[in-house]
């Protein structure tokens, strides 16, 4: 029999071993009446000392441009920042220009915001000329040519980032690709889990309940990622530098002038047919229900030959174009608004990781910068997704289905392209057409029902309660949201997209540099800067086996 947690508080300790004996009463041979969530709820609602040991970190995108003329840098990777290979903290995505910045996992949101201002004052010293571009949706760009795809040495896993890098060029081109955006790693301690299975007396291991439950979060996660991209959606308008050339694009253009294009209530165009998607992923039937058929899926996507694709040999340059002619290249090229995640050793496929271990987090990879803010997020967007997520993990959460999931396609692209139209609706369970409104709410009310616990725990002063208040207010008032004051700021200032995103990248700028970092901070990341170019160098001096035979070793491991 589960065992009453010491840290309960004293006053709850007699009702909740009472509601465990109740549920310990029902089980039969591991098996539970009660759904997992249930028990997770639970926890969370008797010792809300949990929620001050949930562990986040960030990783966050931003372009290098000129200060002048909002033009995409063409310039080589800042040395003062260090290796883009070796770094712990700064890197590049895809392109030359596209910054990365990483903080580490940590339990307290101050800390995690104070690492990335630290990043953001450090680069922008090393910056010469340039500044960081405050937008998801590129600055000024000329075509893919004015793209420079990121360089990463002469070093076997070098090379191979580099190639993975053509691949995606040659099959999806590369301004999707000089889109940015943040991603936010969310978990739960350890100790959670384990009390969470001891409570269950569930028959599976310890794993492979973590595991569960962390699939179960991420099903309710799709049927309702709609809200987060109506809340944090910052992308509604496009330099129209952006879609040059591209004439089946349903956009319209803004002014006169035609130097930008947008939807009149789009939310995150950045998450739509101009961003991150793909029609040759759109037939894979990936699922969360199991941890093996999510493996199993992608694993295939990975070693099947994709006949499209068979002939992209070389790049201009003579470079090899792609790492192989399958589906996927590797894990990441599949995109998705949240993965399962596990931290891989050194040369590890992300889903061996996955299979031998579980999963550790989970990564949610649909957030915009929200130029507004100089960091593109900030403590308040955090507690959001604190509560966001933690009501997919309490909530009961069905098994996917073919129907479910293109119920979740239709509402996400409602929201993307409509998602402030008053009169949108969004596919209920039964199908029926109900109002964004009615839909959001219930949704909003479990969140304000965790704030609640989160208020009791050490340290909250009544912050998770005004974040979803705010958000509340943004569900009734369209007018409130980030996209729509990007749009209401370029109408009442007759500017552009790209003068908009300008104006505030220059200020976020001046406010880096001015920034008083702590010594001993600057004097970490110039050392990391100085022993990453080191750790580069090391690398590339060792001797490798051919890079063909390093490519063979390292997909055998989807055999």
């Amino acid at each position: 029999m589960r065992v009453v947690p010491r840290t309960l508080r004293t006053t709850e300790t007699r009702a909740f071993a009472n509601r465990v004996e109740a549920l310990t009463s029902v089980i039969h041979r591991g098996t539970l009446v009660a759904s997992h969530a249930s028990v997770f709820r639970q926890l969370l609602e008797a010792e809300p000392e949990w929620l001050s040991q949930l562990r986040r970190g960030v990783e966050k995108e931003s372009l290098r441009v000129s200060k002048t003329d909002a033009t995409l840098a063409q310039t080589a990777h800042p040395r003062g920042l260090g290796s883009a290979l070796t770094h712990s903290s700064i890197t590049t995505d895809y392109s030359e220009a596209l910054l990365e910045f990483i903080t580490p996992a940590s339990s307290s949101i101050e800390a995690t915001v104070e690492a990335l201002r630290a990043l953001h004052s450090f680069t922008a010293q090393q910056l010469d000329g340039e500044q960081l571009w405050s937008a998801s949706m590129p600055c000024i760009v000329h075509g893919d040519a004015g793209i420079p795809i990121a360089e990463f040495g002469s070093s076997n896993v070098g090379k191979m980032k580099r190639v993975y890098r053509n691949g995606l060029s040659v099959r999806y081109g590369r301004r999707m690709q000089a889109i940015a955006g943040i991603h936010y790693n969310f978990s739960l301690p350890k100790a959670f889990w384990t009390a969470a299975h001891e409570l269950s007396a569930n028959a599976q291991t310890r794993q492979a309940f973590q595991t569960e439950g962390y699939l179960a979060l991420i099903r309710n996660f799709f049927s309702r990622v709609w809200l987060l991209l109506y809340l944090l959606g910052a992308s509604p308008a496009v330099c129209a530098s952006f879609v040059q050339g591209n004439k089946n694009h349903p956009l319209k253009p803004l002014g006169d002038d035609h130097h930008s294009f947008y939807l009149p209530h789009a939310t995150s165009l950045r998450m739509g047919d101009l961003g991150y998607t793909s029609n040759a992923q759109a037939g894979m039937a990936v699922c969360y229900n199991d941890i093996e058929q999510y493996i199993r899926t992608l694993r295939e996507a990975i070693l099947t030959p994709h006949k499209p694709y068979a002939n992209f040999r070389t790049m201009d340059n003579g470079e090899r174009a792609q790492l192989n002619a399958s589906l996927l290249q590797i894990e990441n090229e599949y995109y998705s608004p949240i993965r399962p995640k596990r931290v891989t050793q050194t040369g590890e496929a992300p889903v061996v990781a996955l299979a031998l271990g579980g999963i550790e987090y989970v990564e949610v990879r649909c957030i915009d910068i929200n130029p507004f803010l100089p960091l593109g997020i900030d403590a308040d967007t955090m507690r959001l997704l604190d509560l966001f997520l933690l009501a997919c993990l309490i909530d009961d959460s069905p098994l996917c289905d073919e129907r479910g999931q293109q119920q979740n396609k239709i509402n996400m692209e409602r929201i993307i392209n409509r998602g402030r139209d008053p009169a949108l609706t969004l596919l209920a369970a039964n199908n029926n057409e109900v109002s964004m409104e009615d839909s959001a709410l219930p949704i909003i009310s479990r969140m304000e029902e965790i704030a609640g616990w989160f208020e009791e725990a050490p340290g909250s002063g009544g912050n998770y309660t005004r974040v979803v208040a705010d958000a509340h207010n943004k569900v009734m008032d369209p007018s409130m949201t980030y996209s729509a004051r990007i749009l209401s700021e370029m109408d009442s200032g007759g500017c552009s997209f790209w003068q908009l995103a300008k104006r505030y990248s220059s200020q976020w700028h001046n406010e880096h540099l001015s920034y008083s970092m702590p010594r001993s901070e600057l004097t970490k990341l110039e050392e990391e800067a100085r022993l990453s170019i080191k750790r580069q160098q090391d690398l590339e001096s060792q001797e490798q086996p051919p890079f063909d035979e390093y490519l063979a070793q390292f997909y055998s491991q989807y055999r």
